[in-house]
């Protein structure tokens, strides 16, 4: 490994790796040190969404800056950042998932929402919840699940629509499958956190906080960075920004009753365009600090994040209406919550259209 003293870097790649990596070991040592109480486990998820955010910018840099940096040191690390990345984020993704979809319950059914219990953190041990996987609460001095329907509510509602008598046993189902999908997410991250491959990549974020491994090489930072901003460009001129550009155009509901690839192709270029527009937001932190010279990456970073989070929950729904032998009433809850999730989609989309044409139109 060559370590480059000077070159053709400029100073402010090595500065943004360096603080990047203190803020991982800050991070990390704030996990460590959180208690197994409520308060305690609060701040381990605070310290993990830390240690994502550290994780991905660094991993962003060298995706972008690469050939300023040592080639074999890079091509070892950012996979292991991608699965330290994904480790870190599945327990905190299915909670949002599940207070996503329940919130769209109450509203589609028009039972007034209640703070969701089941979404509090997870203690060390994997505690946080009431026997069985259920949290309760109380609303108006009587007890609630988790899934905010008072018990029996299916039940009490038999006489009223099929969508609500649906909804709680669709909450409910919800509720036991995802919050499974997080306990085992949180026993995941935990164990991973511990094992050698996690204190390997500590080990290098460590090194990589005092020594950035540069080498002598002619590539200018800001041309690396217009050229992370033309792929973007590139990306985004793919996608059917004029279909996006029309409210209610049903686009996000195409093939919906397809096979489960089917709206996963259709999502991949948005993805994709969203995964461009960090690498591009990323690489102007590098060059000019953690001030955003542009509010439409911002704007339009916001509105790709809640597609993604859309297009995730109507799998989530999806996948639960496969569930064997469950009620008519549920399965119909559970398809109208899919296409309600799916319509979130398209309004992400339309949200996006209007951010990036508009900003492009006025930088003309």
């Amino acid at each position: 490994m060559t370590v480059a003293t000077t070159g053709a870097a400029d100073e402010a790649l090595p500065v943004y790796l360096r603080g990047q990596a203190t803020e991982f070991l800050r991070s990390l040592r704030l996990h460590r040190e959180s208690t197994t109480d409520a308060r305690g486990a609060e701040e381990s998820l605070e310290a993990a969404r830390a240690l994502r955010r550290a994780a991905r910018r660094i991993s962003a840099a060298l995706h972008t800056f690469r050939p300023l940096l040592d080639p074999e040191w890079a091509a070892a690390l950012r996979p292991e950042l991608a699965w330290l990345r994904a480790t870190l984020s599945q327990e905190h993704a299915c909670a949002a998932r599940l207070s996503r979809l329940l919130d769209a319950l109450h509203r589609l059914s028009g039972t007034p929402s209640v703070p969701g219990p089941a979404l509090a953190p997870l203690t060390a041990a994997g505690g946080g919840f009431a026997p069985g996987g259920r949290s309760t609460a109380t609303m108006g001095g009587r007890a609630v699940g988790g899934s905010g329907w008072p018990p029996g509510a299916a039940e009490a509602g038999r006489g009223s629509s099929g969508l609500t008598v649906g909804a709680a046993k669709a909450a409910a189902l919800l509720e036991r499958q995802l919050t499974l999908a997080r306990t085992r997410a949180h026993s995941t991250a935990l164990q991973d956190l511990g094992s050698s491959r996690f204190h390997a990549v500590a080990d290098t974020i460590a090194v990589l906080a005092s020594e950035v491994p540069l080498i002598d090489a002619p590539d200018d930072p800001k041309h690396l960075a217009a050229g992370a901003e033309a792929e973007l460009a590139e990306a985004v001129a793919a996608l059917p920004l004029g279909q996006a550009g029309h409210p209610y155009n049903a686009g996000a509901l195409t093939h919906g009753l397809a096979s489960d690839a089917a709206p996963d192709a259709q999502d991949a270029p948005w993805l994709k365009v969203r995964s461009l527009l960090r690498l591009h937001r990323y690489a102007q932190e590098v060059l000019l600090g953690h001030t955003c010279p542009d509010p439409r990456v911002l704007e339009a970073g916001h509105a790709l994040d809640v597609h993604r989070e859309a297009a995730t929950a109507a799998q989530a729904a999806a996948h639960a209406a496969r569930t064997p032998r469950i009620a008519p009433a549920t399965a119909y809850a559970l398809g109208v919550l899919h296409a309600d999730q799916r319509h979130e989609v398209e309004a992400a989309r339309f949200a996006f259209q209007q951010v990036w044409q508009h900003g492009t139109a006025g930088a003309r």
